[in-house]
């Protein structure tokens, strides 16, 4: 789950812009890597979801507890902004776990990619704020390209899709997922304006996930001795999703959105894209395996790619002058 800044306009120096956009680039990979590393340690390792959720945030929120907790304000915990992030964290986490069980790391990580989509939706809707432009040929275009990547044949009577029903429930769960994301980013500036640090958001979220989670796997019985069975392969794997994306990821988001701002951060958000089909062809053995859905990939980059660059350019701009 990402994580918010105190600033959104912060001071840019070019070699701070430079290391911000390298820290951004290194959090989107490890963003890209949670589906394959949530999906291997499911079905490969064959750990049960809710007992994975609560151990591993259990373990990130241990290592990174005694760094922080002298400079959180426990006035914080009695906003009720910081609550409804930890409902949204919850609902975001659970439902993107799951998804991994069921499809695909790299569809997930395709739906993912359209949350910028669905959070200038929600906010025309909601908020009676204007539609970015290129917003609706962005969607269409997002979608040709995801139908591309979930095809398995194109022939004279249209694209057929290769999903089983066990796929279809994985993508509805990371529809779910995304469109609780766009709401946490709909959320994240009501934070800087109420002064809420980000140390505090991501603590906030550990402990909630940490606390929640495990409640949820104790209830139903989850089978924690899996963790006993495991092979030094299947913990190097939990070690990566633990250190590199629910701390890594989550702290190399905050210094980068201090020092570039959210519009260049999400500006490379499609490297996501890139990391999880690298890395789920190593561990998985997940790739695509046509001309199509290779197109359909480049399409979503490069539309997901264009919208936000277009949108960050003010900012690319104001940073080199």
């Amino acid at each position: 789950m990402q994580a918010s800044s105190t600033s959104s306009s912060p001071e840019r120096h070019p070699a701070s812009s430079w290391s911000g956009i390298g820290i951004a680039l290194l959090a989107h990979t490890g963003w890209g890597a949670y589906p394959v590393l949530a999906r291997y340690l499911q079905t490969v390792s064959d750990l049960p979801g809710m007992a994975l959720l609560g151990l591993g945030n259990l373990i990130a929120l241990l290592v990174y507890l005694p760094f922080i907790w002298r400079r959180i304000d426990g006035r914080i915990l009695r906003s009720a902004l910081i609550w409804g992030f930890a409902l949204v964290v919850v609902l975001r986490s659970i439902t993107n776990l799951l998804a991994a069980r069921f499809t695909l790391a790299i569809y997930i990580q395709t739906i993912t990619l359209m949350t910028p989509l669905f959070v200038a939706l929600l906010s025309a809707g909601l908020f009676r704020e204007p539609l970015p432009p290129g917003t609706w040929t962005a969607i269409g275009l997002s979608l040709v390209g995801a139908l591309l990547m979930m095809s398995g044949e194109i022939g004279a009577s249209g694209v057929s899709l290769a999903l089983t029903a066990s796929d279809w429930i994985g993508i509805a769960l990371a529809a779910a997922s995304a469109l609780c994301l766009a709401i946490y980013m709909i959320l994240v500036p009501r934070t800087v304006r109420h002064a809420v640090p980000g140390e505090a958001v991501l603590l906030m979220q550990l402990t909630t996930l940490t606390v929640t989670s495990t409640g949820i796997s104790l209830l139903i019985g989850d089978e924690w001795e899996r963790f006993t069975t495991l092979t030094s392969g299947d913990w190097a794997a939990f070690a990566a999703f633990v250190f590199g994306v629910l701390l890594g990821a989550n702290l190399g988001q905050i210094v980068s959105l201090r020092r570039l701002g959210a519009p260049l951060v999400s500006s490379v958000m499609a490297w996501r894209l890139i990391a999880t089909l690298a890395l789920a062809a190593i561990l998985l053995g997940e790739r695509l395996d046509s001309w199509w859905q290779a197109l359909g990939a480049v399409v979503v980059l490069i539309t997901i790619t264009g919208y936000l660059w277009r949108q960050a350019r003010p900012f690319v701009v104001r940073a080199e002058n």
